[in-house]
């Protein structure tokens, strides 16, 4: 599986591109920005958007979107309790001091259980609520990676202050969806390091009595 992960746009955004190496068939998770780089990797490796996943609608992770939606013809996933928050993409913009980007739409909803594919490796949707209503955290078995969105970080987790936050939910997503898992999953976040499961119930002081 190849698998490549560019922080993206202003606030780091890390977007992944998984490929499948027999198919070709990509999956590209939170393009926030920078869509030329993610064309640039897809290039080079050969690969066909299959799907785009956003974790969450935040202007840093969905705000390129619609650019590699209209370059590559992939349809576009996310959880529809995000959709208040995408209808806000002008007020985001101005939090940040930056233009609006342009409106996509979602195609398909990111529901719970669902499962995205390529080739022959499963994504499996788990909502993950708290840093967002529609908050989605994505677990891949076979590569034992969970791609966390803003829901956990390396030694933290999402923040709750922003509309539609609940830092409640969100620790309660953690113990109930992330945390069973095996301790040697790898974490990839919506910034920042890479960690594992292991660690973050050891070192994280968010977690601490969750386990």
């Amino acid at each position: 599986m190849i698998h490549e992960i560019l922080p993206v746009g202003m606030l780091a955004c890390n977007c992944s591109v998984f490929g499948d190496e027999q198919t070709r068939e990509a999956l590209v998770v939170d393009p926030g920005d920078d869509i030329a780089r993610v064309l640039e990797i897809l290039e080079r490796h050969r690969l066909t958007v299959k799907a785009i996943v956003i974790t969450h609608a935040h202007i840093d992770h969905i705000g390129g979107a619609q650019k590699l939606k209209q370059a590559t013809g992939a349809p576009v996933y996310m959880n529809p309790a995000d959709e208040g928050l995408q209808k806000m993409m002008d007020v985001q913009a101005a939090w940040l001091g930056v233009p609006a980007p342009e409106a996509v739409e979602i195609d398909a909803p990111a529901n719970d259980g669902a499962r995205l594919a390529i080739g022959l490796t499963e994504f499996h949707v788990m909502h993950t609520p708290g840093h967002t209503p529609g908050s989605i955290s994505l677990w891949i078995p076979s590569e034992r990676k969970l791609v966390a969105g803003d829901t956990l970080f390396r030694d933290s987790i999402g923040r709750t202050d922003l509309p539609g936050g609940d830092s409640r939910q969100i620790l309660r997503s953690i113990h109930d969806k992330l945390l069973p898992l095996d301790e040697e999953t790898v974490v990839i976040p919506g910034h920042g390091g890479i960690t594992t499961l292991g660690r973050e119930k050891q070192f994280n002081y968010f977690l601490q009595g969750l386990t």
